[in-house]
């Protein structure tokens, strides 16, 4: 069971996203002090892709005059990329976090694989700005913990189970501890395959901390009373998830479109668990030098069981979705072993909340009232971009 760690200093990197305006109002509420720095390039992103969130968000000036009335606090805001080093070197000199919480990098598989330009801005962005970040923290505060979100993508879909970044390995007579293989499949997920190789060297050569969280697909929406706190929730093609995507779908009484046959396995967890489980990382820090992983995943289900969960959930709403299966634009296994340890966080203390199910009617309660929003911007849910090909239009299969 986890010691609870003192109130900390806690400078979130990225603060302006899905999980960071989240992760910054779930601290605060816990007494953590909080600042944090964005480039508030998630919200140019989606314009690019022809999109919006589908509950909207206010302007960064009236999320932080929020918080600061609710919370009893100001966030501290540097508006800084972390590729930019001086800059972020200076915020942390000032602010002097005792937790460093990494979100800021590109999440889209999609969205590298546009054409070379996406693919080289995701790879600089998120590799040069984890370097940016780790040498500004041995300069700045050597001392803090570095909670850098990962992703479950960097294994692949191995024909083995799948532990927590590590496992013993025989050869030739010999035995070692070994990072276990990544065989990410984007180009998106070869940036994070290469910063959590940068993290552990940092901790190696410098003696920082780190816990490398390897996060399976978050989905949920952080909707409040007073509007300004409400966090994004994307739905194209590129920066929403499948479960957010079909809710969104169901809404707006379009088809829900697992790619491919959707027999594809992924590790899932709600927003409100992801939230618990950084807390817990956040409230347990590793010893000087330790670089450590988490798997950071409720349950394994595959895009059908998604689906179906969507539909009955969207039934039970008096809505009536359909699923229709797509061509699917990735380089993907369809069929194939999916089995991850998530042991660590759950030793910790994590405990999951509301089943899923349950989850995903409270979503669709959410985006009912924006309904015609989503609508709007409803062409951005099929998938253009394909793997192979770049940016084509993908076709539609048969009814399944």
């Amino acid at each position: 069971m986890a010691h609870r760690r003192l109130l900390v200093r806690v400078f979130i990197a990225g603060v302006d996203g899905y999980l960071g305006w989240s992760l910054a109002q779930h601290l605060a509420r816990r007494g953590h002090t909080i600042g944090g720095a964005d480039a508030l390039l998630r919200r140019v992103w989606v314009d690019e892709m022809g999109s919006v969130s589908a509950i909207p968000i206010v302007p960064l000036d009236e999320r932080l005059a929020a918080f600061s009335e609710h919370f009893d606090q100001q966030l501290q805001f540097f508006a800084l990329d972390v590729l930019d080093h001086s800059a972020l070197r200076t915020a942390l000199a000032e602010f002097q976090p005792d937790t460093v919480v990494h979100l800021a990098e590109c999440p889209s598989a999609p969205y590298s694989m546009i054409d070379f330009h996406h693919a080289d801005f995701v790879q600089r962005n998120n590799v040069s700005g984890t370097l940016s970040l780790l040498f500004a923290m041995r300069d700045q505060c050597p001392e803090a913990h570095l909670v850098k979100l990962g992703t479950m993508g960097e294994y692949g879909t191995p024909n083995l189970d799948i532990p927590e970044g590590f496992f013993e390995v025989e050869y030739r007579g010999r035995r070692e501890r070994l990072p276990f293989p990544r065989q990410a499949g984007s180009w998106y997920h070869w940036s994070k395959v290469f910063d959590s190789h940068s993290v552990a060297f940092a901790c190696k050569l410098w003696g920082l901390r780190a816990t490398d969280v390897m996060q399976g697909v978050v989905y949920g929406t952080w909707c409040n009373p007073d509007t300004r706190l409400n966090t994004r929730l994307d739905f194209d093609e590129a920066f929403g998830t499948a479960l957010n995507r079909f809710c969104c779908q169901a809404v707006i009484s379009q088809p829900l479109m697992p790619y491919g046959q959707g027999t594809q396995k992924r590790g899932f967890l709600s927003l409100s668990d992801s939230m618990q489980c950084l807390g817990l990382a956040i409230d347990n820090p590793p010893a000087a030098g330790e670089y450590r992983v988490f798997n950071q995943l409720r349950e394994v289900l595959s895009i059908n069981e998604l689906a179906l969960i969507v539909r009955a959930a969207g039934e039970r709403c008096g809505l009536t979705p359909e699923i229709r299966h797509q061509d699917n634009p990735r380089l993907e296994d369809e069929a194939h072993h999916y089995c991850p340890d998530s042991n660590h966080l759950r030793a910790l203390g994590f405990r999951p909340s509301l089943p899923i199910d349950e989850v995903v009617r409270n979503m669709i309660g959410d985006l009912l009232p924006y309904r015609d929003r989503i609508a709007s911007y409803g062409q951005r849910l099929a998938p253009t971009v394909r793997w192979r090909d770049s940016r084509t239009v993908c076709t539609e299969s048969p009814h399944i």
